[in-house]
């Protein structure tokens, strides 16, 4: 007897909603932007709605510490002690001022690190989750690979130029959209200002992103600037249940540089917001079709969809859904068994998939079974 596996579904799930481009898309939109290479994602599907050689390999500068302290959460105890050593007291500015030896919370660090964007609370933030910057710079870099940043070499965990150090905007976007998902790294980004202690000194921070102050919904992320890397942020709002990311790298040097990347990223959410609102497809426990079933009590059972798609879409955009049945479906089926995939297709592309369920229990019926079945019946009702 075939019967699906629940497990391997469950497995394939956390990949149901698969991130889609369009290769140029809205290149030719005159939104006059001076970034030499800038982004627009929808956090939740991943579709990109604005990129400008999204995929050219590029120095990202700070934008470097949103990998840093989403990382350093998800492997840390924020309650930790990180002792300070000789390699991350000095490091060059901006830092806070770290001594060898010196004592203080993980959690504190994290607030350093993405509000003022200190580089020695990096480095002791690596060497605490790692044992050295490389191992942790190693380690961060096959975290990018795996959430899909496949373009992406950390050699430092500041940002400061070394090496094959290099992101992409598009990648950059997709680390922002995996780090927005965790509540702790949004908590630490839109803090105003922190204020905490070591056993040594005090210290207080403020929040240096201009765009939780100036851009309606703005949640954060990160400014960065090196003289390889020019001006870079990445920036993310959110409004009517929609998030928005947008990436600009080299945006320019100097004040118009410094200029020029808050305003292509206000150009880029505005273009954002104003043209794509936020459909639901389709709603996890929707009835999707009917599929049949082999060797069964009944010749077909019903699918519904294992959760629901959301999309970003233009006025006039309408997915098509493509319902694929697998083959040869044996009974027995169990509820939430996968019997098949919903593909959405967007102006022929294909924009997400979802797994297929069924939303009953079918019976194996064959003749073996009706016999013993029956067998069982009469021996119950002798006894």
């Amino acid at each position: 007897m075939k019967k699906i596996c629940f497990i391997t579904f469950i497995t394939f799930m956390t990949l149901a909603v698969a991130l889609f481009r369009q290769k140029g898309v809205l290149a030719d939109e005159g939104l006059g932007l001076k970034s030499r290479s800038a982004v627009l994602m929808e956090a939740e599907s991943g579709r990109i709605l604005f990129e400008l050689n999204a995929d050219e390999p590029m120095a990202m500068a700070s934008t470097t510490k949103i990998m840093t302290c989403i990382y350093a959460i998800e492997r840390g105890n924020l309650d930790d002690i990180v002792t300070v050593s000789k390699n991350a007291q000095d490091q060059p500015r901006v830092k806070m001022g770290l001594s060898e030896g010196e004592k203080l919370k993980l959690k504190d660090l994290l607030y350093a690190l993405m509000l003022e964007s200190s580089n020695d609370a990096a480095v002791a933030i690596a060497e605490h989750i790692s044992g050295s910057e490389q191992d942790f710079c190693r380690e961060i870099t096959e975290k990018a690979a795996e959430i899909g940043a496949e373009n992406t070499v950390f050699e430092t965990p500041n940002g400061l130029d070394l090496g094959d150090h290099h992101s992409t905007a598009h990648d950059m976007a997709v680390i922002a959209a995996y780090a927005l998902k965790n509540n702790t790294f949004r908590d630490i980004i839109k803090t105003p200002t922190a204020n905490f202690s070591s056993d040594r000194r005090s210290y207080s921070f403020t929040n240096k992103d201009r765009l939780l102050s100036e851009y309606k919904g703005a949640i954060g992320v990160k400014t960065g600037y090196t003289g390889k890397a020019g001006h870079c942020f990445v920036g993310a709002a959110e409004r009517d249940g929609m998030t928005l990311i947008s990436t600009v790298l080299a945006s320019g040097w100097g004040s118009s540089g410094k200029a020029a990347k808050w305003s292509d990223t206000k150009k880029l959410l505005d273009y954002g917001f104003d043209n794509y609102k936020i459909e639901e497809i389709f709603s996890g426990e929707d009835f999707a079709g009917e599929f049949d079933v082999q060797n069964a009590d009944k010749p077909k059972g019903r699918a519904v969809f294992f959760e629901g798609i959301r999309l970003p879409l233009k006025e006039g955009e309408t997915p098509d859904i493509k319902l694929e049945f697998s083959d040869n479906i044996q009974a027995s089926v169990r509820p939430r068994d996968k019997v098949g995939e919903a593909v959405v297709f967007l102006d022929g592309s294909e924009v997400g998939r979802v797994g297929l369920v069924s939303d009953e229990f079918i019976e194996r019926h064959t003749f073996d079974y009706i016999f013993f079945k029956i067998v069982g019946r009469w021996i119950d009702m002798a006894v």
